[in-house]
């Protein structure tokens, strides 16, 4: 039961009180860039959950089988770095054979998960926080889930923000980043969530 309690906690605690987009500041690029319609934005959160989990199933045991135990711990970042490029290069196979229009609308985004730092963030702190296997499988599919869901939310208020007349000085790029700004304060709120539920 404590297992279990723990995994949900994790979970919880990853896609809303440390939400790698809103609360950690992690996978801006592609939150501004992809957020413009819900399909590209669901596309997009959906990629990065399956590049998020994988990552962490092959960087997990390289970490702990391989890198630590030839002292070359210091090689993590440029290893991890490599397994990303490579599963991100998979899922853009993938996407390109059975998805082409979803492939073609996410087009320069998609490459990009190469070099988003929730990947990579990921990767590392589920080592730096000392996570076993299991909790980091489940921490990486909240950190997706959160992604996911910080991309299907702002998707939304993108779409309001078209129809909206804000100021001229605030057109275009000062909207969206204080949309944004909104939109991440919001999600402050659920700090002490996870405390009062499981404390």
């Amino acid at each position: 039961m404590d297992t279990f309690k723990t995994l949900v906690m994790i979970l919880m605690t990853s896609v809303l009180v440390n939400n790698y987009v809103l609360s950690r500041f992690l996978g801006i690029c592609p939150f501004l860039g992809v957020s413009k319609k819900l399909n590209q934005a669901t596309g997009m959160g959906i990629a990065v959950i399956f590049v998020m989990l994988m990552a962490t199933a092959v960087t997990w045991p390289i970490q702990y089988y391989l890198l630590d135990r030839f002292e070359l711990g210091y090689m993590r970042t440029i290893v991890f770095i490599l397994v990303i490029a490579a599963l991100v290069q998979l899922v853009e196979i993938v996407l390109k054979k059975n998805i082409p229009s979803l492939h073609a609308s996410l087009g320069i985004y998609l490459p990009l998960i190469t070099t988003n730092c929730a990947v990579l963030g990921v990767t590392i702190n589920n080592i730096n926080d000392g996570y076993t296997f299991l909790e980091s499988m489940v921490n990486s599919l909240g950190c997706g889930l959160g992604f996911l869901l910080a991309m299907v939310l702002f998707a939304g208020v993108r779409s309001r923000l078209e129809e909206a007349e804000p100021p001229k000085c605030f057109e275009g790029l000062p909207i969206t980043l204080v949309s944004a700004s909104i939109v991440s304060l919001a999600f402050f709120g659920f700090k002490g969530l996870v405390d009062g539920l499981f404390m």
